[in-house]
């Protein structure tokens, strides 16, 4: 009888300091939205499930909610496979505000629960007080997992290290904290140096994002391949690594990177750093620490800043 080969499974990580476990990897669920077909949008979140890929990233204002309709829908019948996560785009607004967009983010999703509910996108300095003064977002944060809407909760956020640890230091019980890792974040205004170690000594769960820079860019340009940078920030000690799929082409790919995946070497590590310093330096491969460029709509709305389209004018 021929033996053959099992094939090799997607890693499975600790959730900070809990007793869960999630994929190492993780769907993005922005460019879930950016997929025209549904067939290939529904296909992309199911081949995902099936290859053992649970983490499902998505947030309230993702294409205007289409996002979470998407991810709802594909969802349906396997609500039960994944971890789901969602993001309240409050930007400072007060925890009536959280609230709101907590019950359109459940319906959306047609589930009754999240498995977490993040803080969307903290690149404001005045935000952190914000979300912690007396009827904040922080308190809706609470408020939610009290009622069992939500499992654990957490914020997320790509400007400035300092505006993390910033929101570590309120001491509130954050379970997770979603931040850019990259080789081209550990050289400049670093994430990795400045924020990981900090999640990891108080075992909040760190979820890993724009491995590749947030849109492909130093791929693109040839500074560094797809595996590479996946194989980099999966390397981190991180509970998974987030990634935007936005083709079955592209999962495929992530997934011949993730199954059977181990971490590179230490020595693989600092030369990858190395290697990419130099054009680091300046921020271009990573936009959204030094322009406006992914700031999302609601929070510009928030902050009375112009959309993108009025600055190009």
């Amino acid at each position: 009888m021929k033996n053959e080969r099992a094939t090799p499974t997607i890693p499975r990580r600790q959730f900070g300091s809990t007793d869960v476990t999630i994929s190492a990897i993780g769907l993005g669920g922005y460019h879930l939205g950016l997929v025209k077909r549904q067939a290939e949008w529904l296909r992309i979140v199911h081949e995902a499930l099936d290859a053992g890929i649970d983490f499902m990233d998505n947030c309230w204002d993702y294409h205007d909610g289409e996002s979470e309709k998407r991810l709802g829908k594909a969802l349906e019948g396997r609500r039960h496979q994944a971890f789901l996560m969602t993001k309240v785009c409050v930007h400072g607004r007060d925890g009536k505000v959280a609230m709101k967009q907590l019950e359109e983010s459940l319906r959306r999703l047609r589930t009754d629960y999240l498995d977490l509910w993040q803080i969307h996108e903290v690149v404001y300095e005045n935000e952190p007080d914000l979300y912690f003064r007396k009827g904040g977002a922080a308190e809706a944060l609470a408020r939610a997992k009290k009622e069992g809407k939500v499992r654990f909760i957490g914020f997320t956020g790509h400007k400035d290290p300092s505006i993390h640890l910033r929101m570590l230091e309120s001491g509130f019980p954050f379970d997770s904290c979603q931040l850019p890792l990259n080789c081209f974040d550990a050289t400049f205004r670093s994430f990795e140096q400045a924020v990981l170690p900090e999640l990891n000594r108080r075992g909040i769960a760190p979820i890993g994002m724009k491995s590749m820079g947030g849109e492909g860019l130093p791929v693109r340009k040839k500074v560094v391949t797809p595996q590479e940078a996946l194989r980099y920030a999966m390397s981190l000690p991180v509970a998974t690594t987030v990634s935007g799929i936005d083709s079955l082409k592209v999962l495929r790919q992530n997934l011949a990177i993730a199954r059977g995946f181990e971490s590179l070497s230490k020595r693989a590590m600092s030369q990858l750093r190395k290697r990419t310093a130099e054009v680091a330096a300046d921020g271009v491969y990573e936009l959204y620490k030094v322009s406006m460029k992914h700031d999302g709509p609601e929070g510009r709305k928030a902050h009375g800043f112009p959309s993108p389209d009025a600055m190009a004018l």
